[in-house]
């Protein structure tokens, strides 16, 4: 899999599991009414998202939630920020595979 690919596929994970813990993901992913949304997974995720993002990241994370196409908007700008973002979020996802994988 390409690294375009794993970025995907981390967006995907991030947009279809949920976070708990009292954080921004938290909120936005019991929101979302998933059925991957349940406590286990959502505390793993969050202690994830606590350790490897800023508070600014984890807004602009949880906006995803709502607003899906806004993940693909900032993968593929060209925005020096918004790129730098892109791969802290990338690496976010690949540390919350490696840490929630077994609440799948």
């Amino acid at each position: 899999m390409t690294g375009a690919g794993r970025a995907v596929l981390a967006a995907g994970l991030m947009l279809t599991l949920a976070a708990c813990g009292g954080g921004r993901l938290e909120s936005s992913c019991l929101a979302s009414g998933r059925a991957a949304a349940n406590p286990a997974v959502c505390g793993c995720i969050q202690a994830v998202a606590d350790r490897e993002l800023s508070r600014a990241d984890q807004r602009l994370a949880a906006s995803f939630y709502a607003n899906p196409q806004r993940a693909q908007d900032i993968r593929q700008s060209d925005n020096p920020s918004r790129e730098a973002f892109w791969s802290r979020y990338r690496a976010f996802g690949e540390a919350v595979e490696r840490s929630c994988g077994r609440y799948r």
